[in-house]
């Protein structure tokens, strides 16, 4: 069993995984792989992402954001903005009058992002920089597993969302079954890093995607994620799972 699987009493820290020691040495010289590791992939990554998604990503991301109920005119807070892909198709939903401010810790992401009137502020996920109550609608698209605490980040959504507002949380699964494990490790532990090798420009964007495979092997549970947004305040927390891989979290702030 995961170590982490049980989140821990109430102002414990969650991290979203155990340490991988093959990739750095404590606490500290994880947050400078992570910073260095996406500053120096942020242009390949939308390459990357379309051949990992077979050319589905956007499709998917808007329905997701669609069954989690954003709507036109929202306020949209999009944490881990990375490049932009998720807050994209969130702008085809919210319209001219919505809004939307990305947030993430590496400016090199940041760069790549190439849409129109929206805000980008670089911060972390544990310690926004958002005044209380102030968006409709908060996302994050598959960067849970690259945050150092996971309750303190849920504490920090349900902080900056308005009551009514609702949160969405996108991850990769480990799949349920070996057979599904063994074959989604498989394609993304080898086959995706053997394609970057032809198809990136940065050296270290093969090494990226060994490690998302193995965060996604080592991240806490579905049911611990569920359960540590309750414990952050959200009602009506669900997870809705596609292909057996792609899971959407979702719940919202009472009134």
């Amino acid at each position: 069993m995961n170590p982490n699987d049980t989140p821990p009493s109430a102002g414990q820290p969650l991290p979203p995984h155990q340490p991988l020691s093959g990739y750095y040495r404590d606490a500290a010289d994880r947050r400078r792989f992570l910073t260095s590791i996406f500053d120096d992939t942020a242009a390949d990554y939308d390459r990357i992402e379309h051949v990992l998604a077979l050319g589905s990503g956007p499709w998917y991301r808007n329905m997701a954001l669609q069954r989690a109920g954003l709507a036109a005119g929202a306020q949209v807070l999009d944490v881990g903005i990375g490049t932009g892909l998720v807050a994209r198709e969130a702008l085809t939903l919210i319209g001219e009058h919505g809004r939307l401010v990305g947030v993430d810790p590496s400016a090199g992401m940041m760069g790549e992002v190439k849409l129109p009137g929206i805000e980008l502020v670089q911060g972390r996920a544990e310690s926004l920089p958002r005044d209380d109550d102030s968006c409709d609608f908060l996302s994050m698209g598959y960067a849970l597993r690259h945050i150092d605490d996971v309750a303190a980040a849920f504490a920090e959504f349900h902080r900056v969302l308005k009551p009514g507002g609702r949160v969405l949380v996108l991850e990769i699964s480990k799949p349920a079954s070996r057979l599904g494990t063994l074959a989604l490790k498989t394609y993304m532990r080898a086959l995706v890093p053997l394609i970057a090798r032809f198809v990136s420009r940065q050296r270290q964007t093969a090494h990226l995607w060994r490690y998302y495979w193995d965060t996604i092997e080592a991240c806490i549970s579905p049911v611990s994620i569920v359960e540590a947004l309750r414990a952050a305040g959200f009602e009506q927390v669900e997870r809705h799972v596609e292909l057996g891989i792609f899971s959407e979290y979702r719940g919202f702030k009472p009134a």
